[in-house]
């Protein structure tokens, strides 16, 4: 696969000095399952402007990636997730990275394309790519960092290789339909957001 490097631990030091010379990065992260307490995680995915993937494979066990950290918390890149509240509780919970800044497409998807209910990440990309990703390596067994297939590292690839563009294009939706200092002050909630859901809070806003 074309700009696609595959990294065990932590981030060499020449992709980090590579990443942190973009503005905004796209992040993803693939878990054993959606409850960060109990399912561990298993890889990390990074995509830069010139279009460099990275997946970055996680050992068990492990509780820490310095580079990553410096990278993920660095205040000079946006850091671009779909559905970002999911990652950054992973991210934190895992490896005590608190990742800021953020834009999560997910949010800005439902805060601009209010005339559909479709927000899932290949349905955004569907409309505003013309892309259609192949999810079918979506619920498998990432634990097995040693031996991902193919498939597997391309699902993990696509997941980021578009963030950055839907981000400029839900950025535009967004300013035009006057709600980007609205998507902002959302973005700037998904840390404490995040910090609520590893402690299992629910509905803390309502009566």
């Amino acid at each position: 696969m074309e700009e696609f490097q595959v990294c065990d631990g932590d981030l060499s030091d020449s992709l980090l000095q590579q990443y942190l010379k973009a503005e905004a990065l796209a992040v993803d992260t693939e878990t054993m399952g959606l409850l960060p307490q109990r399912d561990r995680l298993c890889l990390v995915q990074l995509c830069d402007p010139t279009g460099l993937v990275c997946a970055l494979r996680i050992q068990a066990g492990q509780t820490a990636a310095p580079n990553l950290k410096q990278l993920l918390e660095s205040p000079q890149t946006v850091k671009v997730f779909h559905f970002a509240r999911f990652d950054l509780a992973t991210l934190r919970h895992h490896l005590q990275i608190q990742v800021n800044p953020v834009f999560c497409t997910k949010l800005a998807s439902k805060l601009a394309r209010t005339y559909s209910p479709k927000h899932g990440l290949k349905d955004v990309v569907l409309e505003l790519e013309r892309v259609e990703l192949d999810k079918s390596a979506q619920s498998s067994d990432w634990g097995n960092a040693a031996n991902l297939s193919d498939e597997q590292l391309k699902y993990a690839a696509n997941d980021v290789r578009y963030l950055l563009n839907l981000r400029l294009k839900l950025t535009e939706m967004l300013k035009r339909e006057q709600r980007w200092q609205l998507a902002q002050d959302c973005f700037a909630c998904l840390p404490t957001i995040a910090a609520l859901d590893l402690l299992q809070y629910q509905n803390v806003f309502e009566h």
